[in-house]
């Protein structure tokens, strides 16, 4: 699991059977099979290199991401190690598992942040889009500043659009996307019919019971 907090910035290339990291400042020590999300891919170490590693990267992967267009190109990345339980969640729960494509369409400078304008390839993923949400934007925690449909927008502070590749985004780029988990569970439940018909309804006397206090 990750958090979206990006430590730091790289550079991917292709290699015979996978693709290497060039790791920039920032990144800790790293372990053979470690994770590392990879502009928000979950990844794991092969083999170590004194400047980055490199990882084996499968077919699913190579076809739901923008890693084979970006490692052809040797572009920079985002990096961020797997947490660890003593760590702080300082984003949000991000698996590594990305779920599709989408394009930056355009980037706006405001008075204290740059407010990006975003667009999933797959138009049904627009239904985990809400506003003041969670979304992993190239594995960048970002909330949802406004969602219509397939479209959606993000403000980016200074020090993330400075310590990230989303201040390098130019209109039309393909981008990583990843919904968050908690809309992907809540759909899931609402499927299959939310709470079983003998659950005790979530009231007052239910929370009391359970230890709150007001």
């Amino acid at each position: 699991m990750f958090t979206g907090l990006v430590r730091a910035m790289g550079r991917l290339s292709a290699i015979p059977g996978g693709v290497a990291i060039t790791a920039g400042p920032g990144l800790p020590p790293l372990q053979l099979g470690d994770s590392v999300a990879v502009d928000g891919v979950c990844l794991t170490v092969r083999r170590l290199r004194p400047d980055g590693f490199e990882a084996d990267v499968s077919p699913e992967t190579l076809r739901r991401t923008t890693l084979a267009g970006k490692a052809r190109r040797t572009a920079a990345v985002n990096l961020e190690p797997a947490l660890s339980l003593s760590d702080r969640l300082g984003g949000h729960l991000v698996s590594g598992h990305v779920d599709g494509c989408g394009q930056m369409l355009s980037a706006t400078p405001t008075a204290e942040s740059w407010l990006l304008e975003l667009v999933w390839d797959d138009p049904s993923y627009g239904r985990f889009m809400a506003e003041k949400g969670s979304v992993t934007v190239d594995g960048v925690s970002l909330t949802v500043a406004a969602a219509e449909g397939a479209r959606f927008q993000v403000a980016v502070v200074p020090h993330t659009w400075t310590h990230t590749t989303l201040g390098l985004l130019q209109p039309g780029e393909a981008v990583n996307l990843e919904a968050d988990l908690l809309a992907r569970y809540v759909e899931r439940l609402l499927a299959h019919g939310g709470a079983p018909a003998d659950a005790a309804p979530l009231d007052r006397s239910w929370l009391v019971e359970h230890g709150w206090s007001a």
